[in-house]
């Protein structure tokens, strides 16, 4: 293979390789759009409506949905059934194939955001919880680091491909100097996984990365000791 025609293989595989992160992106994105899409139309008929009890099983992974759980009252205490697809004249029954057909979707790429989502469910055997996602990611990513860091303004973020991380939080910005005012996160391993998750979903939506992520300030160095890229962004929190 001649130099030139070399360069050329190389750089069409590299065109294909970014088209598969895009594609990846884009069905990730549909995914979450999905669920999104989704808990509204729930909510909208069921207002205290937090998980979903499914099952998903056999050769074609079809989905059972059991029925819509609210909030688990207490540490010991079981979610609460808000419907369990039997009551007659119930609002959701509108949409029960809707659920059905939307879970299905959402969950059949393995790579799908919305496995985040889903944990066991410990009060039935057989079944999965998937937690409705919060109706604002951004007041819920402030509620939590505020948990820790009462006086966070902003977050730093690092959505690259090891990972996406809080790697900064930012008290009283904006100030003239953004680097004296950013910290390292002090955050639990919960705390941290919820985060982690929120902040990728942001990053994956771009209607809510346009609204809530912008440039780092000027003079930011980042906490690893490494450059800064385009996946680096800052977060500001909405006010409390």
């Amino acid at each position: 293979m001649t130099p030139a025609a070399h360069d050329h293989v190389s750089i069409l595989a590299q065109q294909r390789e970014d088209l598969s992160l895009a594609l990846r992106r884009a069905e990730q994105a549909h995914c979450l759009s999905i669920i999104d899409h989704l808990a509204a139309k729930i909510r909208t008929r069921c207002p205290e409506a937090a998980y979903i009890a499914f099952d998903r099983a056999g050769e074609h992974r079809a989905v059972t949905v059991y029925g819509v759980l609210g909030e688990q009252p207490s540490p010991l205490g079981a979610c609460p059934w808000l419907w369990d697809g039997t009551e007659s004249g119930h609002p959701l029954n509108e949409i029960d194939a809707d659920i059905t057909l939307d879970i299905e979707y959402a969950l059949l790429p393995p790579t799908s955001p919305v496995w985040a989502f889903v944990r066991r469910d410990t009060g039935m055997d057989g079944s999965w919880l998937l937690e409705l996602p919060p109706v604002d990611r951004a007041a819920r990513v402030a509620e939590l680091m505020r948990g820790r860091h009462p006086a966070a303004t902003a977050i730093i973020v690092d959505g690259r491909a090891a990972g996406v991380r809080v790697v900064r939080v930012v008290e009283d910005w904006p100030d003239d100097d953004p680097q004296t005012r950013a910290v390292r996160p002090r955050l639990s391993r919960a705390c941290d996984g919820a985060l982690t998750r929120l902040v990728a979903q942001v990053l994956l939506l771009p209607p809510l990365a346009d609204r809530h992520l912008m440039p780092v300030p000027g003079g930011f160095v980042h906490s690893h000791g490494v450059s800064t890229s385009d996946q680096v962004r800052l977060m500001p929190l909405p006010s409390a």
